[in-house]
């Protein structure tokens, strides 16, 4: 009985921790394929973007086109109208016209019937002065005739000639239309190649972003590999997702952010690994190493840490001068401080403060 007993507790101890593992991988890929989610988004979002600015600016030369068309359009009207009026004032000239030529034949008429009376009765006609002074008076008005009709026929070239002009502003305005119309038609040419442009471009951009996240992906596991290979098994020091948890226990004392040597020697493989991998990273991965520093919830009020913002923080930034001074670039390292508003423990016991008191490390694009 003593045998099957203990033989029963090792099953239990060996399927517990496999459970755990299963478990914590399971966690990994979900958090890794959020990451990659949200880092498509953003990416297709700014391309989105860009694409929405260029349609904004050929929808608004469109309704300036548009605007210009309509205003060519009522001046083509305005035009139009003025060059039916003038035909009318033209129609009623020539009417009158006419009037004043029918009348100046029949005036020439009896002025000639009158020469005719007068040569055959010049007898009749010295005595009779009424008569010669109505042919006088029949001259003058033929006269008078002639000259109203020379004025309408100044007045007709007057209108011929601004109809004339008229025209050849019709005219002009027709080629504008003409004009505006075709450029209207290029736009929109343009417009739809810009529409297949930006759609293969956001093709191109989503392929792209994949094979960056992807090999950024490939490296992060490497990175992380070649940490579990150094760190091995230590309790103080766990993955989390996509980020290694160090207990702020290890790297600094109560409420301080000065590292000790004994930190910096548990940093060091960290940066010699961060060091190897980099090196291989290509220069087109804009790649960063967040170092992220936690509290717990306890308040803190120090001349050097007015809250657990200033603690969290200053404890990030000593990560990072550390591994500049190892020779990790500084364009490569990011610190931020997190205080005690992201807690991975939300009880209120010393076991879950001293999981909340953590600075965490993770591999990621800028």
């Amino acid at each position: 009985m003593a045998i099957s007993s203990r033989r029963q507790r090792r099953s239990s101890i060996d399927i517990w921790p496999g459970f755990v593992d299963a478990l914590s991988q399971l966690v990994m890929v979900i958090v890794f394929v959020l990451m990659v989610f949200t880092a498509g988004q953003f990416y297709l979002t700014n391309a989105l973007s860009g694409r929405d600015a260029a349609l904004q600016r050929l929808t608004q030369q469109i309704n300036e086109l548009s605007d210009l068309l309509a205003l060519e359009r009522k001046a083509n009207a305005d035009l139009r109208l003025n060059v039916a009026q003038l035909s009318s004032q033209l129609q009623a000239v020539n009417a009158e016209r006419d009037a004043l030529t029918t009348k100046l034949a029949e005036l020439s008429t009896r002025a000639d019937e009158a020469t005719a009376k007068a040569e055959r009765s010049t007898a009749e006609l010295s005595e009779s002065a009424g008569l010669q002074r109505q042919l006088e008076s029949l001259k003058a008005q033929a006269a008078q005739a002639q000259r109203d009709i020379a004025a309408r026929d100044q007045k007709l070239g007057e209108a011929q000639s601004t109809i004339d002009l008229l025209n050849q502003q019709l005219a002009a305005l027709r080629q504008q239309l003409q004009q505006i119309a075709a450029a209207l038609d290029a736009s929109e040419a343009k417009n739809k190649e810009q529409q297949v442009q930006i759609a293969d471009l956001g093709r191109r951009l989503n392929m792209a972003l994949a094979s960056k996240v992807e090999e950024l992906a490939r490296y992060r596991s490497e990175f992380f590999g070649r940490l579990r290979e150094i760190l091995g098994d230590r309790q103080d020091i766990r993955v989390v997702g996509d980020r290694f948890v160090f207990q702020s226990e290890v790297l600094f004392g109560l409420a301080s952010a000065d590292l000790s040597d004994d930190a910096k020697r548990q940093l060091l493989p960290l940066a010699q690994a961060l060091k190897e991998i980099s090196a291989k990273i290509p220069a087109d991965i804009n790649w960063v190493l967040r170092v992220d520093g936690h509290t717990d919830k306890r308040p803190i009020s120090t001349p050097q840490f007015p809250s657990n913002w200033e603690l969290s923080t200053a404890r990030a930034i000593s990560v990072v001068k550390f591994l500049i001074d190892q020779g990790i670039p500084a364009n490569r390292l990011v610190a931020a401080g997190f205080g005690e508003y992201q807690p991975i423990d939300p009880g209120n016991d010393e076991a879950a403060f001293r999981r909340n008191r953590r600075i965490e490390l993770k591999l990621t694009e800028r």
